[in-house]
């Protein structure tokens, strides 16, 4: 990151302090940075638990607010009582981001937290993301985005200061691996957690599985596709009992957005 950027958004930071910062904290690289760079100032991370998220990240978040002294909150929400996010229409995120931000603000208007941060990068300003208009609507302030810091100049800092996950992977809410307008439930959902988790527990810590009916689409790196094919049998078992008809791996490759298509 460049100096001057870096020293603007530290002064931002501070300032911003005074007032209290409540965090968004999903446990994901650019918000465990803005954590790192807020853990000295009057902040309260808050996570929102759900069956979108997984479980791995919930217990990420709580360590690591732990490990930095930072007040953590964890909210529980169901976000399928909602009719309109469980149709699963294209502007899901931005239904989902409105209900979840909005709770935020409640809590942050609560504890007296006058700022409220999520970890939106430079880059995602440039991609399909609808939930950006419900953080716009709430008055959610964004960092990074703020101070044009992208995606790459946050891991090489946090391969500085936290060299353990600065290449961490994303893990977008479990929500993204199903087509649009397809209902969703949590039945469904946890068949993917449980194919998703076996796949890396098999060697493929970077993977994704989509849902279309009763296919399971598999995305990997292409760099794994031959470790893939040695071990193809038992993975079609595995996942055939999970209750999976048909398996199959996408050639494209492990890739963001492809449900956007």
């Amino acid at each position: 990151m460049k100096n001057n950027k870096y020293d603007k958004l530290k002064e931002y930071l501070n300032e911003s302090g005074k007032q209290g910062i409540c965090l968004a904290f999903s446990g994901g690289v650019d918000s465990a940075m803005l954590l790192i760079l807020c853990k000295n100032l009057n902040l309260t991370a808050v996570t929102f638990q759900s069956v979108f998220q997984a479980e791995e990240d919930i217990e990420f978040a709580k360590n690591f607010c732990k490990k930095y002294g930072v007040k953590h909150q964890i909210i529980n929400y169901n976000p399928l009582e909602d009719s309109i996010i469980a149709s699963n229409p294209k502007d899901r995120c931005y239904h989902c981001k409105k209900q979840i931000f909005s709770k935020l603000k409640e809590f942050a208007v609560k504890n007296s937290l006058g700022n409220i941060f999520d970890g939106t990068n430079y880059d995602d300003l440039n991609v399909y993301r609808p939930g950006l208009k419900a953080l716009d609507e709430l008055h959610i302030i964004s960092p990074f985005a703020l101070h044009k810091i992208t995606k790459e100049e946050i891991r090489t800092y946090l391969k500085q200061y936290e060299p353990e996950i600065y290449n961490k992977p994303s893990n977008p809410c479990y929500a993204t691996r199903f087509p649009y307008n397809t209902l969703l439930n949590e039945k469904s959902l946890n068949i993917v957690k449980q194919a998703e988790k076996y796949l890396k527990t098999s060697g493929f810590s970077e993977n994704r599985v989509r849902l279309h009916q009763n296919i399971a689409r598999i995305e990997i790196p292409s760099k794994d596709f031959e470790k893939f094919i040695k071990l193809k049998d038992k993975i079609t078992i595995q996942l055939k009992q999970m209750g999976f008809t048909y398996i199959t791996l996408d050639i494209e490759g492990l890739r963001q957005g492809s449900m956007d298509i």
